[in-house]
């Protein structure tokens, strides 16, 4: 089966299980999303989704949070793991935001890159969930799946989210990112599976004997 037909199959799968999917990270503004996806790095979303209400409580804008002390973030978001680094990424880029930007989220890759502890993964969610442009963000958990479907060489998370935006119509992006998140969490999980025994897994590689070992 070659790359795009097993896209064709992965498609079919996701929409007959997923017609709707929410979005996983609690927020009620552009700037509480670019903060809760930066705490989603080597953390999972429900962990976050307990932090950052009393995060967000004490500061909702950029603006609000350059007057709350780092140690007071670090204290909050320590459970979120990374806290050191965290805290300091949200503080500092909370003041260029307010210095550059009058406390908005910059609607654009390159800037919202240039931001402290901002990656490109990070400012695909934002662009693709907060400003609904199409992106397919590529997190670990994506470029884990793309391999084991067969519809990337797994060389690195870059050239894995080349790979997805040329077999999918780019209007099915941002839904689709999220159907893949949400089962591989249900079906296909890093420490199950393997390639082997989900349904897409199946359908994509129905040859396959032996686990598949994916390139992080």
């Amino acid at each position: 089966m070659k790359r795009i037909e097993k896209a064709q199959e992965v498609s079919k799968i996701l929409s007959r299980i997923y017609k709707k999917v929410p979005i996983p990270l609690s927020h009620k503004n552009k700037f509480e999303l670019v903060v809760a996806v930066l705490l989603s790095a080597q953390c999972t979303d429900e962990r976050v989704n307990q932090v950052t209400p009393t995060l967000f409580k004490k500061a909702n804008s950029a603006l609000k949070m350059t007057k709350v002390p780092k140690k007071t973030i670090y204290n909050i978001i320590r459970p979120c793991g990374l806290a050191p680094q965290k805290s300091k990424a949200i503080f500092e880029l909370s003041r260029i935001l307010v210095k550059k930007f009058k406390g908005k989220v910059p609607e654009s890759f390159e800037e919202l890159e240039k931001l402290p502890g901002v990656g490109h993964k990070t400012a695909s969610v934002v662009m693709s969930q907060g400003f609904g442009h199409q992106a397919f963000p590529v997190d670990t958990h994506i470029h884990r799946l793309a391999q084991r479907w067969g519809l990337t060489n797994g060389k690195n998370v870059v050239q894995t989210e080349k790979d997805l935006k040329h077999l999918f119509p780019k209007k099915s992006w941002n839904k689709l990112h999220l159907q893949i998140i949400f089962y591989g969490r249900e079906f296909c999980q890093a420490r199950s599976c393997y390639g082997l025994e989900c349904e897409i897994c199946r359908v994509c590689n129905p040859k396959r004997k032996t686990p598949i070992k994916t390139k992080k």
